[in-house]
């Protein structure tokens, strides 16, 4: 019987282990659009050497171009267009977009494509970050797509306009 139970307490703890291994790999976050309403979801996974974001964000412009980042808070105040969020995430204080000098910021991702359909489907993957424990940790800052897509080199931010969804990654 006293085998029995050390055997089920190992087999516990080592699922315990694997279960709290397995979701700090794992986060997600929900996008509000400008009127507040939940337009999506995404889910982010930690890899070797970065991070994998998967999405889907609808009432997007359909047919367009759009600058996706990481920004460096996680607030989503669709009162005041997103602003909450904050400027780019940039721990490394480097100059924005993948073609400056001294680029890019550990939050500028690739613009993504909106189907006609208003629904941004997208992988997109981000080497500079990881999820948690790191200066360049995401857990807590917010993604958030904006209304133009980035030019990769205007300074601080890539002329992207407007912050149509924001979403805190939990």
């Amino acid at each position: 019987m006293k085998r029995l139970i050390t055997t089920l307490a190992l087999v516990l703890a080592t699922t315990t282990a694997a279960f709290a291994q397995q979701s700090s790999q794992t986060a997600t976050a929900n996008f509000v659009g400008k009127d507040g309403k939940e337009t999506g979801r995404a889910a982010l996974t930690s890899a070797k050497s970065g991070v994998l974001i998967e999405m889907e964000v609808t009432d997007l412009p359909p047919g367009k171009w759009v600058a996706f980042h990481v920004h460096e808070t996680g607030e989503c105040d669709a009162v005041h267009g997103h602003e909450s969020a904050g400027k780019h995430f940039n721990p490394g204080k480097t100059e924005h977009g993948f073609l400056a000098a001294n680029g890019p910021h550990a939050g500028d991702m690739p613009n993504q494509y909106v189907g006609s359909d208003g629904v941004l489907r997208a992988q997109v993957f981000n080497s500079l970050v990881v999820l948690d424990n790191a200066e360049n940790g995401i857990r807590g800052r917010a993604l958030m797509i904006h209304a133009n897509s980035d030019d990769n080199r205007s300074q601080p931010s890539g002329d992207a306009g407007e912050r149509l969804a924001c979403a805190v990654i939990e």
